[in-house]
């Protein structure tokens, strides 16, 4: 039962941790699942998670119609990351865990509109602008509700955690008017390491074994951002327009976000399968402090297969989540406009088919 544990909890481990997909920037904060297994023992020692995470995002949407003419126009946006999530485990007991979690990044985004322009004819109009760095470090702790001694079937673990602004999220790039000209300006907002404020994270995982072979879990996790704009000008080194001020998106918003995950496993000896419904998710408007800058609000919807295996101490793992939906929803500001208009206002995003993690997760 106790190896069980341990690749369920894996899965949680490898699969949950949070990164922009696209344009709509949902960021890296570290590993949901803090705690490997309900262990029944009162065992300390620590753990080193380690999760490599990539994609490509290329398919623009506006709510969840896709906009096909942006790639056969090739004035599409294109964003791709590379992101290395740390993380150092200490467990107490079979009951209490903290974690410290290190993200290291690099994203690259290509584009036209931000440079030449998208009608322009130049071979060089399309140019790249780049961020790569530490992102924003969260620690956290982790308690089991039930007694694992007792609840040997399933159980619910509850976090709670601070996310740091470590990461830069001042990144500043060239961004190029013609062959000859450029300005130096803030990348943009998907591309940053880091949102610039102070978070707090709250969490539960669960799960429940029916058998030895097949399992149920479930995922949740909400990141609360309090400050509402970093003070980042969203003008790439121009001053910004009448519009953007009105509507306050000239500078940078520190949206909220939350993810929830819920599947099932299939065991057979160390290895294990498993699949499940994945939702990451920025909100047009925060819980606290205000909703104001800019932001592209948006969720992914995706089918997330994952698989694992255990050899003694050391579990290697892979997980491929493949978007089944993808909506770029209506901005505070895009709200704002539409009241003060006629028409609807909706702005688009890029987002990714599917996302690539590997890792390894070590017990000491």
């Amino acid at each position: 039962m106790k190896k069980v544990f341990v690749l369920l909890f894996i899965s949680m481990i490898f699969s949950v941790h949070l990164f922009s997909q696209g344009c709509v920037a949902i960021r890296s904060t570290g590993a949901v699942c803090t705690r490997q297994e309900a262990g029944k023992d009162n065992t300390r020692g620590w753990q080193l998670n380690t999760s490599y995470r990539y994609f490509n995002s290329y398919k623009h949407f506006v709510g969840k119609e896709e906009q096909h003419e942006r790639v056969d126009s090739g004035t599409d946006v294109r964003n791709w990351q590379h992101a290395l999530n740390i993380t150092l485990v200490r467990h107490f007991n079979n009951r209490w865990s903290m974690s410290l979690d290190l993200p290291l990044i690099s994203n690259r985004r290509s584009s036209m509109y931000e440079h030449y322009g998208n009608s322009s004819k130049n071979p060089l109009a399309r140019r790249s602008t780049h961020a790569t760095g530490l992102g924003d470090i969260r620690i956290s702790a982790s308690y089991w509700l039930l007694n694992p001694e007792k609840s040997k079937k399933g159980n619910i673990q509850l976090g709670l955690g601070i996310k740091l602004p470590t990461g830069n999220y001042k990144v500043e790039d060239y961004f190029w008017k013609n062959d000859t000209t450029s300005l130096v300006g803030p990348v943009d907002q998907s591309i940053q390491l880091g949102d610039g404020g102070t978070g707090f994270t709250a969490e539960l995982n669960a799960y429940y074994n029916f058998t030895n072979a097949f399992g149920v879990y479930g995922n949740f996790y909400y990141l609360l951002n309090p400050t509402e704009q970093n003070g980042v000008s969203t003008g790439r080194g121009a001053a910004p327009n009448a519009t953007a001020v009105r509507y306050f998106t000239n500078t940078m918003s520190v949206p909220d976000q939350y993810m929830f995950r819920v599947g099932g496993n299939v065991m057979t000896g160390n290895f294990m399968a498993s699949a499940g419904i994945r939702m990451e998710c920025i909100p047009s408007e925060d819980l606290v402090g205000g909703s104001k800058g800019f932001r592209r609000p948006g969720y992914v919807m995706s089918v997330e297969p994952a698989v694992s295996y255990k050899l003694k101490n050391v579990t290697v793992f892979a997980a491929v989540p493949v978007a089944i939906e993808r909506n770029r929803t209506q901005s505070y500001s895009d709200k704002l406009r539409t009241q003060s208009s006629t028409t609807k206002v909706q702005g688009d995003a890029a987002f990714a088919d599917y996302a690539v993690n590997a890792g390894l997760s070590i017990r000491f």
